[in-house]
């Protein structure tokens, strides 16, 4: 039996990484299997392009680099981490999948969401989330906006706001269009109140119980 892949998106500081963590202990106390990971990174040499990418001397790196060096630090994840799983019939929860790129890459980087598409459908095979959680929260109101609190060592949150104004637009624009995969979860002010939301979501999909 084929496993199932859940992928979790967001713009920067959302809460993203909490819920999934949240999710993990929840699967861990009810004893529900699933292989957690991220990208781009989740094995050595994706780590290794995840630390090109997000190093904030890397300011000269073009869109179209920056879309290429994302799609193969993923395919080499779906390679040798995800697709044996899902071939094992485990659930797989990835942080950040395609439509990172369709959004940031393709939306706020102009590169275009087909161009984006393509890049990716060749480094996958065409492999797609069975199902992907959206943390719907535009950038003005999110924690990373809230707290001024960037961090140094990441490109992305040192971006402008403009910037992440456009990565939302283009999260939204990839759900309209993905027939019902990306489904948008509005955070709550408790973050128990969102997991609960996300729990029941994966409940009602048949992925967890």
């Amino acid at each position: 039996m084929k496993g199932k892949l859940v992928t979790f998106e967001g713009c920067e500081g959302v809460g993203k990484s909490t819920q999934l963590k949240q999710l993990q202990a929840y699967l861990e106390k009810t004893g529900q299997k699933a292989l957690f990971t991220r990208e781009p990174g989740g094995n050595a040499i994706s780590e290794q392009i995840r630390a090109v990418i997000l190093n904030p001397e890397n300011k000269e790196m073009s869109p179209i680099c920056e879309a290429l060096l994302y799609a193969a630090a993923r395919a080499q994840l779906v390679e040798k981490v995800i697709q044996p799983a899902l071939e094992r019939g485990e659930l797989v929860i990835c942080d950040r999948f395609v439509d990172s790129s369709v959004a940031y890459q393709g939306g706020a980087r102009g590169l275009g969401a087909e161009t984006v598409i393509a890049i990716n459908d060749y480094a996958l095979k065409g492999l797609k989330p069975d199902l992907t959680v959206f943390i719907d929260l535009p950038p003005e109101r999110s924690f990373r906006s809230r707290t001024k609190a960037l961090s140094l060592e990441d490109r992305f949150e040192n971006e402008n706001q403009e910037f992440h104004k456009k990565v939302y637009e283009g999260y939204i624009r990839a759900a309209e269009l993905s027939q019902g995969r990306i489904v948008k979860v509005e955070p709550c002010a408790d973050k128990a109140q969102t997991t609960a939301k996300i729990i029941n979501l994966l409940r009602q999909k048949g992925i967890i119980v």
